[in-house]
């Protein structure tokens, strides 16, 4: 399964890029996050357990997130879960009037006979997608928010 939301926002990457690693953050910024937790953190990385719902059907999971913020980079592996093995990545692509968001999500269930088809029938396009596209347009609400204020309070 490969899945990829892309979305543009007219704020500073720094802005987006802030808002997207603090997941923390998340259950106060995204209403179909239900909690995050930070389990371990290192100097390079995190684990963090995080739990989502997807309309109604409640959806936990582990993960390792790697944030570079010199190339504004963000990762997640999947370590637990029904989605253990998954690799997310959030790429930032600077426009002139903002930054291209996109989020990749790639998994190969390794379940006889029926792994490929859950994955790119079940949980790609009914839940990957779904939580994605509603993540990157409660962030860019925020994030443009965020730039339209301080654009303000400059004057």
């Amino acid at each position: 399964m490969h899945t990829e939301n892309v979305i543009v926002m007219h704020a500073p990457v720094e802005v987006v890029y802030a808002l997207a690693a603090a997941v923390e953050r998340w259950p106060e910024l995204l209403p179909h996050y239900r909690w995050v937790t930070i389990l371990q953190e290192h100097a390079s990385h995190r684990l963090v357990e995080m739990a989502a719902s997807r309309d109604g059907v409640p959806l936990q999971w582990r993960a390792e997130q790697r944030c570079d913020p010199v190339t504004h980079c963000i990762t997640f592996r999947h370590v637990r879960g029904v989605t253990t093995g998954m690799d997310v990545e959030w790429r930032f692509l600077p426009q002139p009037d903002g930054v291209q968001v996109s989020i990749s999500h790639d998994l190969r269930l390794r379940w006889p006979l029926i792994g490929g088809l859950v994955a790119d029938l079940i949980v790609g396009p009914l839940f990957v997608e779904n939580i994605a596209n509603k993540t990157l347009r409660r962030i860019k609400v925020i994030a443009e928010a965020q730039a339209i204020s301080s654009t303000s309070q400059r004057w």
